[in-house]
């Protein structure tokens, strides 16, 4: 949607969710994990590593300065609803944002949007994880995220602030790279062997550290087996 007469990409946020780690038995073991998030009605403070009050407990693979905000769309909820039987609240895929009218196929890695008094940027698709599982009790569900491109995103952030669910939004400037998150999950997930697809993504300046050693190194591989770039 637009607002105004500069045609500013705005897009609603509905719900903020945040959540403290909690310990739960998976598999016969105990597991603790910060993706039991509930939707909060209270102005929250954003700092680099994520909202006051949330958190995360594998601090390796979630969370930190490139992962602070998890967001997801409610417009992939129904599909999932179908999927577990069951409706869903806010949060249910332990995101921090449930946004609107935003996606995998019109968010670009590097983009940059200002919400509440904070301004952030896409920085990488989101990897579903087990947790999601436990969560839902469905083994397959992560496979089954990452295969449908109903992935989410991570926003990194680059001006704190203070953040309220009814916040909108607002696109401040589109990556000039356009690579969407549907094109880097393509990449990285489905083919894993397209040289020219990682390289383009690996040019993105905004992508996250991490998933730029994990698309380095595979392209490395795949350089060593053709004999060269």
């Amino acid at each position: 949607m637009t607002s105004g007469h500069a045609a500013v990409a705005v897009y609603p946020l509905l719900s903020l969710n945040i959540g403290k780690v909690q310990t739960s038995i998976y598999k016969g073991k105990e597991a603790k994990s910060g993706i039991m998030k509930t939707s909060v009605q209270q102005t929250l403070r954003l700092t680099r590593l994520g909202f006051e009050g949330d958190e995360q407990a594998d601090l390796e693979n979630h969370g930190g300065p490139d992962k602070a905000i998890c967001v997801y769309s409610f417009d992939h909820y129904r599909h999932w609803e179908e999927v577990l039987r069951r409706s869903l609240d806010y949060g249910a895929f332990g995101e921090n944002f449930t946004v609107e009218r935003i996606g995998e196929q019109e968010v670009r890695i590097g983009d940059i949007f200002r919400v509440g008094s904070a301004v952030v940027q896409v920085s990488q698709p989101r990897q579903p994880c087990w947790k999601l599982a436990m969560k839902w009790g469905l083994d397959e569900l992560p496979l089954l995220v990452t295969n449908s491109g109903a992935t989410g995103f991570y926003f990194r952030v680059l001006e704190t602030g203070e953040v309220r669910a009814g916040d909108e939004l607002s696109l401040l400037q589109p990556h000039f790279d356009g690579v969407t998150v549907t094109e880097a999950n393509r990449v990285m997930h489905r083919d894993r062997d397209d040289a020219a697809g990682i390289r383009r993504l690996l040019a993105v300046d905004a992508l996250s550290e991490s998933w730029t050693t994990t698309l380095t190194k595979r392209l490395n591989r795949l350089e060593s087996q053709s004999g060269g770039p």
